[in-house]
């Protein structure tokens, strides 16, 4: 959520950062209404309270010198009915305008480039070189059928589309991957691992800004009003929730493996073969608390974490910057991973990394006390995959499969699977 002052103080050019998203203004002319209508009513009761104030005062006065004060005490009692009614006013006025600020997306920071879509993107850098095959390559979903490891068509048979049943050596490779992300980001990047629930409540949703805008996108369990989370970044950035941290314990690190529950509603026709685009999903994520004038080092660090675990599989990869119209609704700088598939032909997003500055920290009231003592701040919050679990799965089959059929095991899951090659049984 943005700081209402800042709209306030400087709302020309707030409203030319959110528009700069290719979206509109988000409705931010209403924020500004609503904080009008909020302040003078604030005004307005503040001056009939000090009216009351002064006219309880006169009461017992008045009654000692032996004066009538009925008419003193009526006029106390429509007093006192007129700030009830302004009262309820101004606690609609703000439910008002936190809803409006709820709806109005996060100001792109300086340094990202404004355009439409991703067609705007910047590329930053690559690692690796795409294989050269020797041999017609076969996209995942037909060398994972082919290796009997990967089940659609019996997903589809308990599920529905979009679902996918690991087997054998299929089901043993996600899991070495789980393992060796999470192992990868505690032990050589000093990430606490997490294990939270994987349903959360609406105020979670709304702290890290799924909610309200993308409720649609969301499974929901309406009897207990709880949603599937979409991203284990919900769980872990809300465990800090209504908390005030010490200054000396920034910066926070949290790392959870979770599945991730998705209706993709907008995603017809695109990738809708295989592991790419699924309802459910495994990921690893990698969740920041920093203090604010850090927090761009720390999304470059976060950047290279995820990317180091792809340099350890040897899978290429290239990184890109987000452009203004294809950053997400909370983000104020995203850096995306995208990994090289050879079905493709091209390079598939498998992460993105981002700085919410204080976005998410607004809703979710999490803030930091200075070690000054001074008054609380928010701490930033960044977040990014270290990777999708199903897309690196993805990704070595399509990578490291074989003219026979087989697929090669990355050296650095070697330890975890117990085999050094998938070949057909």
């Amino acid at each position: 959520m943005l700081d209402i002052k800042r709209i306030r103080d400087d709302f020309d050019n707030v409203k030319k950062a959110v528009e700069s998203r290719g979206q509109g203004d988000f409705g931010i002319d209403k924020v500004l209404e609503y904080d009008k209508k909020r302040r003078a009513l604030l005004a307005e009761v503040e001056q009939m309270k000090n009216r009351q104030s002064v006219s309880s005062r006169q009461i017992p006065v008045m009654k000692k010198e032996g004066k009538d004060t009925s008419q003193l005490m009526a006029e106390m009692k429509k007093l006192s009915e007129e700030i009830k009614a302004l009262d309820a006013q101004v606690s609609q006025v703000e439910a008002d305008l936190r809803d409006a600020l709820l709806n109005v997306p996060n100001t792109p920071y300086k340094d990202v480039q404004v355009g439409a879509d991703d067609s705007a993107n910047v590329e930053l850098r690559k690692w690796g070189e795409p294989r050269e095959f020797d041999f017609p390559q076969k996209a995942h979903w037909d060398v994972g059928a082919d290796l009997d490891i990967l089940d659609f068509e019996r997903a589809a048979k308990i599920a529905g589309t979009r679902f996918t049943v690991y087997k054998g050596m299929g089901a043993r490779l996600e899991r070495s991957v789980i393992n060796f992300m999470l192992n990868f980001h505690t032990e050589e990047h000093g990430f606490t691992e997490i294990l939270p629930p994987f349903m959360v409540n609406r105020d979670a949703m709304i702290g890290t800004g799924q909610l309200p805008k993308f409720e649609d996108d969301m499974f929901h369990v309406p009897a207990k009003d709880f949603f599937l989370i979409p991203t284990a970044e919900v769980p872990v950035t809300n465990l800090r929730m209504n908390e005030i941290m010490d200054e000396a314990e920034l910066p926070v690190y949290y790392t959870a493996y979770t599945p991730c529950f998705r209706k993709e509603a907008g995603s017809a026709g695109r990738d809708t073969r295989g592991l790419i685009r699924q309802h459910q999903f495994n990921k690893v994520e990698l969740v920041k608390f920093v203090k604010p004038e850090t927090s761009y080092d720390e999304l470059e660090s976060l950047t290279r974490a995820a990317e180091e675990v792809l340099q350890r599989l040897e899978i290429p990869y290239r990184v890109v910057r987000l452009s203004t119209g294809d950053l997400g609704f909370s983000s104020a700088m995203t850096y995306d991973i995208e990994v090289w598939m050879p079905s493709y032909g091209r390079y598939v997003e498998i992460s993105s990394c981002s700085n919410f500055e204080s976005y998410q920290a607004r809703r979710a009231n999490i803030r930091f006390r200075p070690a000054e003592k001074g008054k609380p701040e928010f701490v930033h919050t960044l977040n990014g995959s270290g990777l999708a679990v199903g897309r690196t799965v993805a990704a070595i089959l399509e990578n490291y499969q074989q003219e026979d059929g087989s697929v090669v095991i990355p050296e650095a899951l070697r330890q975890y699977m117990g085999v050094d090659r998938i070949e057909k049984k």
